[in-house]
């Protein structure tokens, strides 16, 4: 349930965005500077978000007994890992509630021009399993 307004309070402020007692702004802010976090995701139909007058929380819902948030993950970043950064940042903000994290996408991984796995490379002279030395054979028809 969204708070009302205390008189004298702009719309859009931190007191608009309490929802049964969390500030969702606040978890918002705080999922979103995890080093594991790339952003917020709201999910493919907006299922994940939190109804505010006049605006929305985009990857923040907030049930009885937890607080839901949806991201983006950086890449490399393993599962356990952001987990518990987003954890220990929510910890303060939550009352007590569990926290649950729903890993929507992974970045792209970095652009990697040149490089070759180390798995992949062959000693000189010696062509990977596939390559060709020469341009490719024209097949006949």
């Amino acid at each position: 349930m969204t708070a009302p307004h205390p008189p004298g309070t702009p719309p859009g402020s931190s007191a608009a965005a309490v929802i049964d007692g969390i500030n969702v702004d606040a978890v918002a802010a705080a999922v979103q500077v995890c080093p594991g976090v790339s952003g917020l995701d709201a999910g493919r139909f907006g299922e994940v978000a939190s109804y505010l007058p006049g605006r929305r929380v985009q990857g923040v819902a907030v049930r009885t007994d937890s607080v839901t948030v949806q991201v983006r993950s950086r890449w490399g970043v393993s599962a356990p890992d952001l987990l518990s950064q987003i954890t220990a940042a929510l910890t303060p903000l939550i009352g007590g509630r569990r926290v649950e994290v729903v890993v929507a996408d992974i970045d792209e991984p970095p652009a990697l021009e040149g490089w070759l796995p180390s798995a992949l490379e062959a000693p000189p002279g010696v062509p990977l399993p596939g390559a060709t030395s020469g341009p490719p054979a024209r097949s006949e028809r």
